[in-house]
């Protein structure tokens, strides 16, 4: 298959470029050949495709058959009661609520859930996606009382509350059967935003699971959650070895070490879940014992105190952030963490000033997706009520479009240019670069391709 995208601005200058067995094959001013498609890029920028360092795809497929239950769909009690009784179930009768918030009906549990819906089984997921509440249906149905789960929380009497943490793998053994995730329209939306790999962040992934993603969708896939030492099945690839550290439960700092050794002892890095300073502390203290890997790299990175800047750097940690998470639901954050570490809240430019290799990304479903509104968010760091928080931390818009433009393989590495060559995962904006990127905007994406073939379309 050979194309030509005809007058395509490529780093500045107005060109055209043949793609064909899926590599760009010339640059420069072309003459279509017989049976060569065409396409008017009218001046507008061809990128290589963006890449989406951390998201987790079948939960994004999930979410997309569930009821929200928080901000900014449902604000309070009221709503969520109106939410819960509309909710559809699935065909095994379950009800499945994602998003929810403190700020709707306080903390939850089963009793609390009871008072909302207790007609039908419900779990109810936490916006971070740490957490799962449950009703007294569904903890029955469960066998909640018996279960020996280390996530399953319990009250001063030793019984279930119904708050599960970080028990998505266990609670996949109780539930009925589901029906195979569809993927396909999460497919579909990475291309209309211009994403041409993803890194699916999601830990412990059993061989149904990577069965599940591998082939679903026409993104380059890359999963940190394959288990050590196990096969990965076509069209994934294995990325640095997931590592939870839970802000509901750190480990001991000696079996970190001995999970860091394990996953360096097979060629494979760490990627790290840190989202407080005492878990940022514990990786960098078994770093010093384990010792680094080139693909190590830290997940979140939400609060990085300034005095450990400089060791990231001279461990050559990579940091994979979400500063889209401040134009969500900032406004939070600056209410529950503390003042003085409102600084410390997803750092961005004083990472880069450090050395620190730094990738954008989105946590999807639990963050905002598109990775335009990420940019933007990396630019001028507003949280809801246009407050701006940590304005030093801010990014260049070139600056944040880098850092969605390294390889799978080596986030917050060069950005990849378009070149003779070079695969033909590209994205062709309706506009030159510099007029996108006053506003950056998913509109603004006109085509997607992978490996040479087009993806998404607008025209």
């Amino acid at each position: 298959m050979s194309v030509v995208l005809r007058d395509v601005e490529v780093r500045g200058r107005r060109t055209d470029v043949r793609v064909r067995d899926g590599r760009v094959a010339a640059i420069g001013a072309l003459e279509p050949q017989p049976g060569e498609e065409t396409v008017d890029g009218s001046g507008g920028a061809l990128l290589p495709g963006l890449v989406d360092q951390h998201l987790h795809l079948l939960a994004m497929a999930a979410a997309a058959r569930s009821t929200p239950c928080g901000p900014p769909a449902v604000r309070d009690r009221s709503a969520l009661v109106a939410a819960l009784a509309a909710a559809p179930a699935d065909a095994h009768g379950w009800v499945r609520g994602v998003g929810y918030h403190e700020t709707v009906a306080g903390p939850l549990d089963t009793a609390a859930l009871d008072g909302l819906h207790a007609d039908r089984p419900v779990r109810v997921q936490h916006g971070s996606g740490a957490l799962w509440i449950v009703n007294g249906r569904a903890a029955r149905l469960l066998g909640l009382a018996g279960a020996t789960h280390r996530g399953i929380e319990r009250d001063a009497h030793g019984e279930p509350t119904g708050r599960l943490w970080r028990a998505d793998d266990w609670l996949r053994t109780r539930l009925p059967h589901p029906e195979p995730p569809d993927l396909g329209t999460v497919g579909a939306t990475l291309s209309r935003f211009g994403i041409t790999a993803v890194t699916d962040a999601t830990p412990g992934l059993d061989p149904g699971a990577l069965a599940a993603i591998s082939g679903a969708i026409d993104q380059h896939t890359t999963a940190l959650g394959v288990p050590l030492g196990h096969p990965v099945p076509p069209g994934v690839t294995a990325g640095p070895f997931k590592i939870v550290l839970a802000d509901s439960g750190l480990p001991e700092l000696d079996a970190l070490i001995a999970d860091i050794r394990a996953a360096h002892a097979v060629g494979r890095g760490v990627a790290v879940h840190c989202v407080t300073r005492e878990a940022l502390v514990l990786l960098v203290a078994a770093l010093e014992e384990a010792g680094s890997h080139g693909a190590d790299r830290i997940e979140h990175a939400a609060l990085v105190p300034e005095e450990l800047i400089d060791t990231l750097a001279r461990r050559g940690l990579r940091v994979v952030t979400q500063p889209g998470f401040l134009a969500d639901r900032g406004d939070r954050y600056l209410r529950e963490v503390p003042a003085e570490d409102h600084g410390d809240l997803y750092r961005c430019r004083s990472l880069l000033i450090a050395g620190v290799p730094l990738a954008l990304s989105s946590d999807a479903p639990y963050g905002p997706l598109d990775p335009w509104s990420v940019i933007a968010a990396a630019v001028h760091r507003r949280v809801p009520g246009d407050t701006v928080t940590g304005p030093a931390e801010r990014l260049t818009p070139t600056e944040a479009l880098a850092a969605y433009l390294a390889p799978a393989d080596d986030p917050g590495g060069p950005p990849r240019r378009v070149h003779v060559g070079a695969p033909a995962d590209l994205v062709l904006l309706a506009a030159p670069l510099p007029e996108v990127l006053k506003a950056p905007d998913s509109a603004a994406v006109r085509a997607t391709l992978i490996n040479g073939r087009r993806v998404h379309d607008n025209g």
